[in-house]
């Protein structure tokens, strides 16, 4: 029983861990297609899957901050502060929601279930990060200003980053149902990789 469950977290970590490598390899910089990843379908899946809370949390916060450290090393070097980049902080909140909203809404894995939380994950990025944006004194693409501290300047901040949002929800879409669909199509294939009693 103690090998089965044993088989089961390294296998679930190991899954973790190269949806962050893919997420370093594939990630060129600025793009139309920035934000199009792996790492929020990661956050679901180790929610879903992990079956301690503390393991369901960590291993995807690492992943996100192992990734980052190296993003910012080498694709964004310039853009950042030290190891990390200004509004972190909003990021990993975010993340955090994402990884329990896997935990509470992908309990049963099932294609609504999965998109369900899919499309959560990525509003709540764009709600969170971007309200971080604008908070922060992130600047306006257009104008190179800090966005204005009124509404006005919160809906622009928003209406910039639909593009960012709508490559969240597909990348959170896409490879989550590569992530889910394969893992459950494994679990099939090998039984050691289900959870202890099933």
């Amino acid at each position: 029983m103690k090998q089965k469950m044993n088989i089961r977290i390294l296998a679930l970590v190991g899954i973790t861990f190269l949806v962050g490598a893919f997420r370093i390899l594939q990630t060129t910089g600025h793009t139309p297609m920035s934000n199009f990843t792996p790492i929020g379908a990661m956050a679901l899946f180790g929610g879903a899957y992990f079956l301690q809370n503390s393991r369901a949390y960590l291993f995807p916060l690492l992943t996100l901050f192992m990734s980052d450290i190296v993003l910012m090393q080498t694709v964004y070097d310039g853009y950042g502060n030290g190891f990390l980049y200004e509004g972190w902080l909003w990021t990993y909140v975010a993340f955090g929601l994402m990884v329990f909203l896997g935990r509470n809404i992908i309990k049963k894995v099932n294609v609504k279930n999965v998109l369900l939380g899919g499309f959560l994950a990525g509003l709540t990025h764009f709600i969170i990060v971007d309200f971080g944006v604008w908070l922060g004194g992130g600047l306006d693409v257009t104008t190179g200003l800090p966005y204005t501290r009124d509404a006005a300047g919160l809906l622009k901040c928003y209406t910039l980053a639909i593009p960012f949002f709508k490559n969240m929800l597909a990348g959170n879409l896409i490879y989550g149902a590569i992530l889910f669909g394969g893992y459950e199509l494994a679990q099939l294939r090998f039984p050691v990789l289900r959870p202890a009693g099933l």
